[in-house]
């Protein structure tokens, strides 16, 4: 587990993977060659609590750093997500529609939301890095 960073706040625990890298609105992108995978974090599938409903983006979309994909319904809230990187959706997990629970279980595997082919692959450098986002996690909890 030594690849991981855990956050620890009152009885909450947090994963951050350093394989990957962060937005500010709790999304990671994994960059495999010229794509990436995208999801939720840990922290946000936990701020969520348990979720109901996960709008995929349409393969095909041409997207843009920071442009909201669709939304997270949870028993919570609704929230929007955004995509990390600019390009080009090339897969979403279809698991997602009939299994959201997914991204509670494994935001980091089994739940990942969508693959993008990566149109800047110097975007990716400009995400936060794992530290950066753990550090965000312990900053912006209330």
């Amino acid at each position: 587990m030594s690849e991981d960073i855990v956050v620890e706040l009152k009885s909450k625990k947090y994963i951050v993977k350093k394989d990957r890298r962060y937005t500010e609105t709790d999304e990671w992108a994994k960059l495999e060659g010229s794509m990436a995978i995208v999801g939720l974090t840990d922290y946000a599938q936990k701020e969520l609590k348990d979720i109901v409903s996960i709008e995929l983006p349409e393969v095909g979309r041409k997207v843009r750093k920071g442009e909201e994909l669709g939304v997270v319904d949870s028993i919570k809230a609704s929230s929007s997500y955004y995509s990390p990187l600019t390009g080009e959706v090339v897969e979403v997990n279809e698991k997602l529609t009939g299994n959201p629970e997914l991204v509670n279980k494994d935001p980091y595997g089994e739940g990942w939301v969508f693959k993008i082919r990566v149109e800047n692959p110097g975007e990716y450098n400009s995400l936060l890095t794992p530290e950066k986002y753990a550090e965000k996690v312990k900053t912006s909890h209330h």
